[in-house]
């Protein structure tokens, strides 16, 4: 968020909150309101979204669903019976969850084999047909990215079974009706930025420009709070919001030292030439060996 805020500030653009709370299972309003809060703890503001219920995923079914119904009227989706498509589907991609689904077989499952599977209990998720040709982003950390989608990716999840409106498919309808023109986020979403290109095209939109960014990581793995990584709410109780914020921008690559610096002192120092390329190890050892 940092960086992200930096860099939209830094172009004088307009900075958007949005609330990416697709699946209810994970999402609770009091989870939404701490971000916001720790978010403004640090000094990091934004100029339209949350609140307003106009920029939550979960209060805008009805427009994914007019976008996929375009996508079926061009003949690009067909219903998927494979496992997992639906525990995945509608969350961000994590390492290690993503596998290849060229040449899925259910897109030439008859329509009495279908009937037989839903009859027994199994109902799909959705998937749209990818062409067999490169797509490319131009990021503007990491440089040109290119995927070939069928071989690189496959066919991907565009609903679950349970309805509930995939990730790769909500972001892209947001972006674009949202008309946002960058998008700067951790690089591991990178590999997600030429499917949502691609969709955005195809449902008649323009892409955003993509600017990716290491990730903060312990052990190895990218904090998350799946795995009880050390939350904004624990550091508040020790460091103030410029300390904390001096220890990011340094390990980013932003300041020579971790000195406490305020949010906006660091506008005019940001640039993406500073930024690291590589992950940024961050834990209570790293913490304390930058104080």
């Amino acid at each position: 968020m940092l960086l992200a805020w930096l860099d939209i500030r830094a172009l004088g653009g307009r900075m958007i909150f949005r609330m990416e709370d697709l699946d209810p299972a994970r999402s609770k309003p009091e989870y939404a309101k701490a971000l916001a809060d720790d978010l403004h703890w640090l000094g990091l503001d934004w100029d339209e979204g949350w609140p307003d219920p106009a920029y939550s995923q979960s209060q805008r079914t009805a427009l994914y669903q007019e976008a996929f119904h375009t996508l079926e009227q061009h003949n690009l989706v067909y219903p998927c019976y494979c496992s997992r498509a639906q525990r995945l589907a509608a969350s961000a991609p994590h390492p290690g969850e993503e596998r290849k689904e060229s040449g899925c077989p259910c897109q030439y499952l008859t329509a009495a084999q279908r009937t037989k599977l839903e009859l027994s209990g199994r109902r799909p998720a959705w998937k749209i047909k990818v062409p067999d040709e490169m797509t490319t982003v131009a990021d503007g950390h990491y440089g040109s990215f290119s995927q070939n989608l069928k071989q690189d990716v496959g066919d991907f999840i565009l609903r679950r079974a349970d309805g509930i409106f995939a990730y790769q498919l909500a972001v892209s309808v947001d972006d674009m009706l949202m008309c946002v023109t960058r998008v700067v986020r951790g690089h591991d979403l990178l590999s997600s930025a030429p499917r949502q290109a691609w969709l955005i095209r195809t449902l008649g939109g323009v892409p955003p420009a993509y600017c990716h960014g290491p990730l903060q990581v312990s052990q190895g793995r990218k904090l998350s709070k799946r795995l009880g990584s050390l939350s904004t709410q624990a550091l508040r109780k020790t460091y103030t919001p410029e300390t904390l914020t001096g220890i990011l921008a340094y390990s980013a690559g932003l300041l020579p030292k971790p000195e406490p610096i305020a949010a906006r002192e660091l506008v005019s120092l940001f640039s993406w030439d500073k930024v690291f390329l590589q992950d940024i190890p961050f834990d209570q050892t790293f913490l304390a060996n930058k104080l």
